[in-house]
C-alpha cells in the first residue's frame, strides 16, 4: 500500500543523486524493452517449466535450478491484515475518500497538494499508520523463503512495514514506495530525521507533525506522486533482476510505473508466477513501445514461462507451500508469530493502564513499605531505619540523646540536660528508635555487637558521641 510516481519528477533534496541513477536505469530499461517489442536482437527463452501451472512451478522450486527468488508484492497481500488496497471498487482506499473533499482521489498522495494542505493526509494516516497489525500468510511465506535460503530480495509497494514485522531484514527489502518507518522534515534546509514512535504519537493525537528544529511539516518517508523513488530501488534492480531464477508476483495490479515494468527485467527464460485476484501485467502494445510494458503472456500459444494462480493471495501461498511440503511449517510459523504479537500487545496494554493485572501486589507497594519489611529484607529495613533516626536527630539531637545515657550511667553528665527536663524529648527518641530495635531483633549478630559496645557509649553502627567520654566507672574524665 503506497503512494507512487513516474520517475523524473521533482525529488527535493535528494533529487540530484537519485535522479541520475533513475535516468540511467530507465534509459537502459527503455532500450531493452524497445528492442524486445520490435524483435531486434531478441532470442526466444528456454522453457524451464514442465507444466504452466502451480504444481509445475513447485517442481521447479524444488529443483537445483531454482536458487534465487525475487518477490514483487503490492497491497493485495496486506488486505487480510485489515488494510484496504487502493483500487478495489467499493472497498478500495480511493473509493472512500469523499469525506476529505479532495479535488481528485490521488491528490491525497500528491506532493504539491500535500505542501498546501497536509491535513487530509495525516487524517488518513491515522488509519494507515502501522499499529498492532499482524502480517499475513503471504508475508510469512516470504519469511519461509528466506529461511530456506531462496529469497534474494523482496520488492514491495507497501508502506505498512509488515514485511519487517514478519522478519525480513532491511537488506532483504526494497521498499520501492517508501515506508512509515522513518520520517523527515520537508524543508530543504533542514531535513531533520524522526522515527516511527515520534510520528505515531503526533498522528494519533490528530496533530500535523511539525519539526522541533524549524517548525516545518514532517512527512513520513513514503513516495508521493511527484517524488522520485529511492535510489536503492534503481541500484539493486540492476543486479537482482539479471540473476533471478524465479519471479514471484503477489497482490499487485501492476498498473503503477516504474514498479510494474520490473517484470520485464528478468532473463527471457526466468519463470514468472502471478498470485492475484485477477490476471494483470499482460502485454499492451502501446505501453511496450513506450518502454513500460509488462509483457506477461498466460494464455497464447506462445506462452512458455508465465503462470497465473487466481484467488486470495494467502490461499495461493498455502497451496504452493503444500506442494512444496512446507504447509505445516508455514502454519506453525504464522501461529507462533501471531501469538508473540498478541502477547506483546497485552503487555503494552498493561503497561499503559498502570498494570491492573498486578492489582494483587499493588496495595503493599502503595502502603509505603511496612508490609514489604515483613518479607525478610532486614538489611534494607535497618538502613531505612537508620536514615529515619538520623533525620530525627538533626531536629533535636541534644534533647533526644541525654536521657537514655544519664539513666544508664547513674547521674547527669556535665553540660548535658538532666533527665527530668527531657521527658518529652526522651519519649520522642523512644518512638523514633522503635524500628531500630525491631531491626536489631531481626539481626542477632548486630544485636551482639551492640551489647558489646554499649560500655563505650556507642550504639550499633553509629559513630562515637561527641562530648565527654565516660569511663567504665561512670565518672567524667
Amino acid at each position: 500500500m503506497s503512494a507512487e510516481d513516474a520517475p523524473g519528477a521533482e525529488a527535493g533534496d535528494e533529487a540530484e543523486p537519485e535522479g541520475g541513477a533513475a535516468g540511467e536505469a530507465e534509459m537502459e530499461l527503455l532500450r531493452s524493452l524497445l528492442a524486445r517489442t520490435l524483435g531486434l536482437g531478441s532470442e526466444p527463452g528456454e522453457r524451464v517449466l514442465d507444466e504452466l501451472s502451480l504444481p509445475g512451478v513447485a517442481r521447479f522450486m524444488r529443483s537445483e535450478r531454482c536458487r534465487r527468488v525475487v518477490c514483487m508484492v503490492g497491497a493485495g497481500i496486506s488486505t487480510a491484515a485489515g488494510i484496504p488496497d487502493f483500487r478495489s471498487p467499493g472497498t478500495g482506499l480511493y473509493a472512500n475518500l469523499a469525506r476529505y473533499e479532495l479535488p481528485y482521489p490521488e491528490a491525497i498522495f500528491d506532493i504539491s497538494y500535500f505542501k498546501e494542505h497536509p491535513e487530509p493526509f495525516f487524517a488518513l494516516a491515522k488509519e494507515l499508520l502501522p499499529g498492532q497489525l499482524k502480517p499475513t500468510i503471504c508475508h510469512y511465506f516470504m519469511r519461509l523463503l528466506k529461511e530456506k535460503g531462496l529469497l534474494l530480495r523482496c520488492y514491495t509497494q507497501n508502506i505498512d512495514t509488515l514485511e519487517r514485522v514478519a522478519g525480513l531484514e532491511p537488506e532483504e527489502l526494497v521498499e520501492a514506495h517508501g515506508t512509515f518507518y522513518t520520517s523527515h522534515c520537508t524543508r530543504a534546509s533542514c531535513r531533520q530525521p524522526y522515527g516511527l514512535s515520534w510520528m505515531k504519537e503526533r498522528i494519533l493525537s490528530s496533530l500535523v507533525p511539525k519539526c522541533e528544529k524549524c517548525q516545518g511539516v514532517v512527512k513520513p518517508d513514503i513516495v508521493f506522486f511527484g517524488e522520485s523513488l529511492p535510489s536503492r530501488f534503481f541500484t539493486l534492480l540492476q543486479s537482482d533482476f539479471q540473476k533471478v531464477d524465479l519471479l514471484l508476483i503477489m497482490g499487485t495490479s501492476l498498473q503503477v510505473q516504474p514498479f510494474a515494468s520490473l517484470v520485464s527485467r528478468v532473463p527471457a527464460s526466468t519463470p514468472r508466477l502471478l498470485i492475484n485476484k485477477e490476471k494483470t501485467g499482460q502485454s499492451d502494445p502501446l505501453m511496450s513501445l513506450m518502454g513500460f510494458g509488462c509483457g506477461m503472456d498466460f494464455d497464447s500459444d506462445k506462452a512458455y514461462r508465465d503462470v497465473a494462480w487466481l484467488g486470495d493471495c494467502d490461499q495461493g501461498c498455502l497451496e504452493l507451500a503444500e506442494l512444496l511440503g512446507w504447509k505445516e511449517e508455514l502454519q506453525e510459523l504464522v501461529r507462533k508469530e501471531h501469538a508473540a504479537i498478541d502477547a506483546k500487545a497485552r503487555g503494552g496494554d498493561e503497561k499503559a493502564s498502570g498494570g491492573p493485572q498486578k492489582a494483587g501486589g499493588s496495595p503493599k507497594k502503595a502502603g509505603g513499605g511496612p508490609k514489604k519489611a515483613g518479607g525478610g529484607n532486614e538489611e534494607g529495613l535497618a538502613s531505612r531505619c537508620r536514615k529515619v533516626f538520623w533525620e530525627t536527630q538533626r531536629v533535636g539531637k541534644k534533647k533526644a540523646e541525654p536521657r537514655r545515657t544519664a539513666v544508664k550511667m547513674g547521674g547527669a553528665q556535665p553540660g548535658r540536660t538532666p533527665p527530668a527536663a527531657n521527658q518529652l524529648g526522651g519519649r520522642a527518641n523512644g518512638r523514633a528508635a522503635r524500628p531500630i530495635r525491631r531491626a536489631r531483633r531481626a539481626d542477632s549478630q548486630e544485636r551482639r555487637r551492640a551489647q558489646s559496645r554499649r560500655w563505650a557509649g556507642r550504639r550499633p553502627g553509629w559513630p562515637m558521641r561527641r562530648g565527654p567520654r565516660l569511663s567504665g566507672g561512670g565518672a567524667a574524665q
